[in-house]
């Protein structure tokens, strides 16, 4: 191997078998090491060489996948960096076009896993027209091969359906090289029946440079339904009209909070408001009042007030507890003796279900409890509920361990 090799492909490679959690995450980071290196020698290495080591890890990476749990996704994500590497390289290296080809067409269709795609816009460079054009053959014989296309209904459970999704990702990417807005819409939007499928060609054709008509699809999609496929869309259009037409920006974020209200739209419309907010607030706190965790967490986390969020949390009849834990933390530098009565609740909550993960965090806030109340009345009336809380549970001893581990009485 070369000296480039020797330092990049055994951070790359390993015969250990990766299904603990740990493990691939280890090896995950040893592969990105090896990455980082590639990166940092690519400006005085022989192209060629650089290639080659490129191509080698990224076979390496694939069989360490093919073996392992990433469920944490380090290892992908040392993959996609070397994909990316992957067509700078071929251009760099002049690849022959058709040495080229042919390992585009195995990567992803006889490759070990198939979860990765290759963009031809990235790789339009190391082709050239010629190569293009010999590719998209490749991929015209490989389809015919295939037979006919599965309807659509039936797409995912036909034998061919993931090089069926790998022709159908590469016709878009095509279409997306060529800047040709009619073969976008017609290979992205589909039959137009799904708002995520709206959203894929106005992602399209803002990438060639098509604003107006990015804007377009993604107010189609946005407008599509209710489900969580439009509401995701509409997060995409308002991020185009911030960029292109700021003054229409408020006026959709309202009308976004107003099909999804939720504390996290209610940011949205906050930012988007900037002065004009104070003359909203009422109406959006209105609104979410029949969801009372999303308004206090509004309060919280974007108005920066917790004393409204404890108001709006009382008269509104908040019971989730992640969020009156929220808020008891946050109020407790406006009373901290008015909280105590939440982390009562919250540990009596905590302990309807054994195990020692919650007795852990009942004796947490229990010490938390006795550090609020130091020097108050309610001093003696803490230690009073620690000592019912361990008389109550007496046949529970890991609760009594963990109370003991927090120092309470």
């Amino acid at each position: 191997m070369t000296t480039l090799a020797d330092a990049v492909l055994p951070l790359i490679r390993t015969r250990a078998d990766l299904y603990r959690w740990s493990l691939p995450i280890a090896h995950g980071r040893d592969m990105h090491e090896a990455v980082d290196i590639l990166e940092a020698a690519l400006p005085t290495t022989d192209p060629v060489e650089a290639h080659r080591v490129t191509e080698r890890a990224l076979t390496s990476v694939l069989k360490v996948l093919a073996r392992a749990d990433d469920s944490s996704g380090v290892i992908g994500d040392a993959c996609h960096r070397l994909l990316a590497l992957h067509p700078t390289t071929a251009a760099a290296a002049r690849v022959p076009v058709g040495k080229l080809v042919d390992w585009m067409m195995a990567f992803q269709f006889d490759g070990i896993v198939d979860y990765f795609e290759l963009d031809v816009v990235d790789y339009a460079p190391a082709l050239g027209d010629i190569g293009l054009r010999t590719y998209r053959q490749r991929l015209d014989a490989y389809a015919a091969g295939l037979g006919p296309r599965p309807s659509r209904a039936d797409f995912w459970s036909s034998k061919h359906a993931g090089e069926w999704f790998t022709l159908d990702w590469n016709a878009k990417r095509f279409a997306v090289l060529a800047k040709d807005v009619d073969a976008i819409i017609a290979t992205h939007a589909g039959e137009g029946d799904r708002a995520a499928w709206l959203e894929d060609a106005a992602y399209a054709l803002d990438e060639i440079g098509e604003r107006e008509l990015a804007r377009e699809w993604a107010c189609k999609a946005a407008h599509f339904d209710r489900g969580h496929q439009s509401q995701k869309a509409a997060g995409y259009w308002c991020k185009l009209l911030e960029r292109d037409r700021p003054d229409e920006l408020l006026s959709a974020r309202q009308w976004v909070f107003e099909q999804w209200p939720s504390a996290s739209t209610a940011a949205d419309l906050h930012r988007a408001a900037k002065a004009e907010w104070p003359a909203l607030q009422a109406q959006v706190l209105a609104v979410l009042a029949t969801r009372p965790d999303q308004a206090v967490s509004l309060a919280l986390h974007t108005l920066k007030d917790p004393a409204l969020a404890w108001r709006l949390a009382h008269e509104l009849d908040l019971s989730s507890d992640p969020t009156w834990s929220e808020l008891a933390k946050a109020y407790e530098r406006v009373d901290p003796l008015a909280v105590l009565p939440v982390h009562a609740r919250l540990v009596e909550n905590e302990l309807v279900t054994a195990g020692a993960e919650h007795y852990r965090r009942a004796a947490r806030r229990l010490a938390k409890m006795r550090t609020l109340a130091a020097g108050s009345a309610h001093a003696t009336e803490v230690d009073a509920l620690i000592a019912d809380l361990r008389r109550t549970h007496y046949r529970r001893p890991r609760l009594q361990q963990e109370f003991d581990r927090a120092h309470l009485p």
